[in-house]
């Protein structure tokens, strides 16, 4: 059984594919089993008694990390340490799920897992420690760095901009940031089929970077999604490309963000799909929830 801490984006796509595939996994969200908390993991994990933990529990709002750093650092610091600690106790493996924003994005070509850290942000800078927490804390762990997360559930870009596009007609989307848009689906799918070889004992411990195939800016992403949703919405406002310094934010974003996944697809077999496959697919399937499943007629 897969015990998930974290009932986020990621979370509840584990719920979805594990059903789907008839997997034993329980997702506790932060009211059920608060990371930060030592009595509650151990108690998750002695309830449940998994063969697996997944750590999804984070928080990921970047810009407000800037200013709510103690909460950062409990949730993408301590927390972790915490579950690894106990996971390293009860003897069962570890998947831990990072950030690209590990990196200073200053790179000009992909990162590879074995680059130095140099996070630019607090939200880079507390998962850059999560990290560390981890392997310092269990040697059974396998880190997992990811990139511009998406998804049907939650908050994210792809739900952003479907939504504006339904109501403005030009969005103005940076276009000198790039990356590896992920979707949550794939990131499900990796886990679940990563998780017997961790089960086995197999000896693949250590960080990996999993990500969509393929490589974009946001303004190529925005495009993308725009185009996806048009033939359902009627909608097609302008993407206007813009550059970072036309959109501040609290937050300073890696230029680079651009993640290579070989030694994952080495030591696992494969790789996240296209990122233009998933785009189009999950944004027909935002769309057609926006609009209440019926067609759009002119």
């Amino acid at each position: 059984m897969i015990l998930v801490f974290g009932n986020g984006q990621l979370g509840q796509e584990l719920s979805r594919a594990s059903a789907a595939r008839a997997i034993p996994l329980v997702v506790l969200s932060r009211g059920q089993a608060d990371i930060t908390d030592p009595a509650a993991v151990h108690a998750a994990l002695a309830r449940y008694a998994p063969s697996l933990v997944v750590n999804a529990a984070a928080f990921t709002k970047v810009d407000r990390a800037e200013t709510e750093t103690e909460a950062a650092r409990q949730s993408n610091e301590v927390g972790p340490a915490i579950v690894g600690a106990a996971c390293a106790a009860a003897g069962v493996p570890l998947i831990h799920t990072s950030t690209d924003y590990v990196f200073d994005g200053n790179k000009p070509e992909a990162y590879v897992e074995s680059d130095l850290t140099a996070p630019i942000n607090n939200y880079g800078r507390s998962k850059a420690a999560g990290e560390r927490a981890v392997r310092e804390a269990a040697s059974r762990h396998v880190i997992i760095r990811t990139s511009w997360v998406y998804g049907e559930f939650g908050q994210n870009f792809l739900k952003t901009m479907v939504h504006l596009a339904a109501t403005r007609d030009e969005l103005r989307v940076v276009a000198d940031q790039r990356g590896c848009p992920t979707s949550t689906p794939d990131l499900a799918d990796m886990i679940l089929r990563i998780a017997p070889r961790l089960h086995g004992g197999d000896g693949v411990w250590g960080t990996y970077h999993f990500a969509g195939t393929g490589v974009t800016t946001w303004h190529g992403f925005a495009s993308r999604i725009v185009a996806a949703q048009a033939p359902l919405t009627g909608r097609v406002p302008r993407v206007t490309p813009i550059a970072t310094a036309e959109f501040p934010t609290p937050a300073r974003r890696p230029l680079n963000s651009e993640l290579d996944c070989t030694l994952f697809a080495r030591v696992f077999g494969f790789r996240g799909r296209p990122w233009t496959e998933q785009v189009d697919t999950i944004t027909r399937a935002v769309a057609r929830a926006a609009i209440g499943e019926q067609p759009h007629v002119a």
